[in-house]
């Protein structure tokens, strides 16, 4: 199977997963300024306690105008506000609603639908379209780099976000290689495909080093007090033990919805690489979980990595070639896979399983995701490790 173009997958060497376009220069149409208007003061009104009653008085904005718009940028960015909203809506108090008000729900089961999403807050809101450079001809790191969405603001909620930004931007020049390194693997080309995993080593370390650099501005405390209760979705969460109704929603039947919530397991980078190494998951009910976190993605990233897992041949080449410079190359990518996962799991100890409950639905035992997110990132960390040539 050939990969087509990277800019097909809406993927970049430069950007990796990340939106093309700079999300807060994105200029929205008249209809939808008094939803940015309110997303982006969401911090003011949810400190002053009315952003649930002020999400409440939205003014609705025409299905049929919303219908009209085709630009992807300003579906995306319209999405980002809607769903902080949504999230704010569920979480600003200490009770918790059982239904969305349709200023909100229409629009947002709207837009999701046409950017082939479910209607919650996913990664690609929280993380992938919310970042914006200061310099605009600087790099996209994190010394250039801001967080244009919040819910209650701090650096705390920044830096979390936008060490995951940094990351994503640091991915891409490996992506960005997946295709010539599978190109070399059906060449047979050992020394090209020895050369171009070297070079992927070298990425990973530097996503590594991003990675690492999450607590010196985040710290776990605050993350799991302050930043974590926002982002929480509606299945398997005790607090919505039934789900949320989307009110006005006709094709939601007049049921409610459940909805995993936003978290990094998300993000198509790890994923992807799992495809191109040939990295396998077991069938068992953590595997049911991996699977379904694959529908949060944007459809263009899914058939990315579809069609990478479909046309990898790398881990046969490696075999075929029993070379040992390459065969060394094969495992420390794997190495660096498993070191990366393994710098995920420190951090949902410290930052999550070691903290106390704090309000509905911020149990410290249940991911963001409502998974048994400590049991499911081991299990896929060791697979990956035990897959070593």
């Amino acid at each position: 199977m050939q990969l087509r173009p990277l800019e097909s997958y809406d993927v970049s060497p430069e950007r990796g997963f990340l939106c093309k376009y700079d999300p807060a220069r994105v200029a929205l149409p008249d209809i939808l300024q008094p939803v940015r208007s309110l997303s982006l003061s969401l911090p003011e009104r949810i400190v002053a306690g009315r952003a649930r009653r002020d999400i409440e008085s939205l003014e609705p904005v025409s299905l049929k105008a919303l219908n009209e718009l085709h630009d992807d940028a300003v579906l995306r960015t319209a999405l980002v506000h809607y769903s902080f909203l949504a999230q704010a809506y569920v979480w600003c108090e200490n009770t918790v609603p059982t239904s969305l008000p349709a200023t909100v729900a229409r629009p947002m089961w709207l837009l999701a639908d046409r950017l082939g999403q479910p209607p919650i807050l996913t990664y690609s809101q929280y993380v992938l379209d919310n970042w914006s450079l200061i310099d605009k001809p600087g790099p996209i790191d994190l010394g250039n780099i801001t967080m244009p969405q919040h819910f209650v603001g701090g650096m705390d909620e920044s830096w979390f976000v936008l060490i995951h930004v940094g990351i994503e931007a640091e991915a891409g020049r490996m992506l960005g290689r997946i295709p010539d390194a599978i190109s070399s693997a059906n060449d047979e080309d050992t020394q090209a495909l020895t050369h171009q995993l070297d070079e992927m080593i070298g990425v990973w370390g530097r996503m590594q080093d991003v990675f690492n650099r999450m607590p010196e501005r985040c710290d776990p405390y605050m993350y799991f007090q302050r930043v974590r209760p926002w982002i929480h979705g509606w299945r398997d969460n005790p607090a919505l033990p039934n789900g949320i109704l989307y009110e006005g929603v006709e094709e939601a039947l007049g049921k409610p919805q459940s909805f995993r919530g936003q978290t990094g397991s998300q993000s198509s980078i790890v994923p992807v690489m799992d495809a191109f190494l040939s990295v396998g998951h077991g069938l068992d009910p953590l595997r049911g979980y991996l699977d379904e976190l694959h529908i949060y993605r944007l459809p263009k990233h899914r058939e990315f990595i579809d069609e990478v897992r479909a046309a990898s041949t790398v881990r046969e080449a490696v075999k075929r070639a029993a070379d040992p410079s390459l065969t060394e190359a094969y495992n420390e990518c794997l190495e660096a896979l498993t070191r990366f996962r393994t710098r995920h799991l420190e951090y949902a100890a410290s930052y999550i399983a070691k903290q106390s409950r704090a309000g509905a639905g911020n149990a410290p035992d249940v991911g963001t995701g409502g998974t048994p997110f400590m049991k499911y990132l081991k299990k896929h960390r060791d697979e990956a490790d035990a897959h070593r040539l």
